[in-house]
């Protein structure tokens, strides 16, 4: 991106600089946060003005909490964290697409598997059982959100042909006539494992939050078992409590 300042402008030079700045961290790769911002040495050299000057103009994108300092690193984009709330019963699909964004389904698969004895006592089922076992690893273009391990209860007859790419409640509704009423939930946060890390391109024992919900149906009945677990670069949870008065 070519910019040199204009020095007869009345716009002060750090503005000009700051708008310049504005404009090169909408490109992808600043985005990523693949790419770090040019270091002040390197702009001051550049633009021909005091790294005081660069300085004051980056302090303001700091200050808006658009990029971000780390000492020995460097200066890069600060990463835009989804906020969602967890008394929502919607789909994470239809969820991204009411906040305007593509959802990227990095990877899917469903496999009949010998589950955890925590699998088999939250569905009620057999050890001898083999289980329907759904993987997810999905986000958008600037990265993975989420890793999501899905079990479901035999009785809900998944037959491993169904499209799961559609949002998963809506495809048992209508496929297996399951209709899904109750969500029990954990949340905690922990230090992800090697097959956490790997699913979502972070370093070993990277924070991350972990969602384990029970899912059943109108009846009361276990439905679906699952853990999903968030990159917490990209996702926050929201919750509101009221006090009884």
């Amino acid at each position: 991106m070519d910019f040199k300042l204009n020095q007869s402008s009345p716009i002060p030079l750090y503005v000009q600089i700051e708008n310049y700045l504005r404009g090169l961290i909408q490109e992808e790769e600043y985005i990523k946060g693949d790419k770090l911002l040019p270091k002040e040495v390197a702009l001051s050299k550049k633009l021909g003005v005091s790294r005081n000057t660069i300085r004051q103009a980056i302090n303001q994108l700091v200050f808006e909490g658009l990029i971000e300092r780390k000492k020995g690193v460097g200066t890069k984009v600060v990463a835009k964290k989804i906020s969602t709330r967890l008394d929502n019963w919607i789909s994470f699909t239809n969820e991204m697409r009411s906040k305007g964004i593509e959802v990227v389904d990095y990877h899917m698969s469903i496999e009949l598997v010998k589950a955890t004895p925590e699998v088999y006592k939250a569905l009620g089922v057999s050890e001898e059982k083999d289980l329907w076992k759904l993987e997810k690893i999905r986000g958008s273009k600037k990265g993975k959100f989420l890793y999501s391990i899905s079990y479901f209860h035999p009785r809900v007859g998944i037959s491993g042909k169904e499209n799961f790419k559609k949002p998963l409640y809506e495809l048992l509704e209508i496929e297996h006539d399951i209709i899904v009423s109750t969500s029990k939930e954990k949340l905690k946060a922990i230090t992800a494992n090697q097959k956490i890390s790997n699913a979502l391109g972070i370093y070993d024992n990277h924070a991350v939050l972990e969602r384990e919900r029970l899912v059943l149906d109108v009846g009361e009945r276990p439905v679906e078992f699952n853990k999903v677990y968030y990159h917490t670069d990209y996702f926050t949870y929201d919750i509101d409590i009221k006090r009884e008065l």
